[in-house]
């Protein structure tokens, strides 16, 4: 079951996001990372309309399957968490890029903030399976 604590931290790591994919958005992220490049290369051959549609489409089908996931009830709604969980795991890549290139990786300064509520975030996650 999601406990109160999960979902504010979920709540809070919604407004986190939102900030870091600004500090992404405005650093030049797309252009600078590789994982960008490898996910949406191919819609950047696309006229400009085609890709908008297409990731359009893709993000309609995701909300569907997670709604209908999260109607089936509780167990789901808990299970659908490991989702975020897995994107504050994925986002230690720009703490890994940082020290690579040893500087400055776009979206790191944010991050920094993910990788504590994400912490805090398994931490409760973990408890509910419990």
């Amino acid at each position: 079951m999601i406990t109160e604590k999960l979902r504010n931290i979920f709540g809070l790591s919604i407004l986190l996001f939102i900030v870091h994919g600004i500090e992404e958005i405005m650093m030049g992220f797309s252009s600078a990372d590789s994982h960008v490049i490898f996910m949406f290369g191919k819609l950047a051959t696309l006229p400009t309309i085609q890709a908008l549609f297409i990731l359009f489409q893709i993000m309609l089908w995701l909300t569907l399957i997670v709604s209908y996931l999260m109607l089936r009830g509780p167990k789901w709604q808990l299970r659908l968490m490991i989702i975020p969980g897995l994107v504050f795991i994925y986002e230690l890549h720009h703490l890994y890029k940082a020290i690579d290139v040893g500087g400055y990786y776009p979206g790191l300064l944010t991050a920094i903030a993910l990788y504590v509520a994400g912490f805090f975030f398994w931490k409760e996650l973990t408890r509910g399976f419990r």
